[in-house]
């Protein structure tokens, strides 16, 4: 009888190592899965900085000349 509990034993602690590597290979990829979301919204913010900054300095060119054309204007009016 002493054989039998010590089979069950080992058999149930077997199991749980199964399942604790299971959940150590689970946990695993989705932290895999979290760092490639993390790089794809990384690269994705970098694009729309970039867009962002590009359009700043579009529009500053835009309100020099906007500014200049304003002061000809005026200049012109006297």
């Amino acid at each position: 009888m002493l054989q039998l509990y010590s089979i069950l034993a080992l058999d149930i602690a077997r199991d749980r190592e199964r399942e604790a590597r299971h959940d150590q290979l689970v946990d695993l990829a989705h932290t895999d899965a979290d760092s490639g979301r993390n790089g794809l919204r990384r690269g994705l913010a970098t694009g729309l900085a970039v867009v962002s900054r590009g359009s700043a300095a579009a529009v500053r060119r835009l309100d020099d000349c906007v500014a200049d054309d304003l002061t000809e204007a005026l200049v012109a009016g006297r």
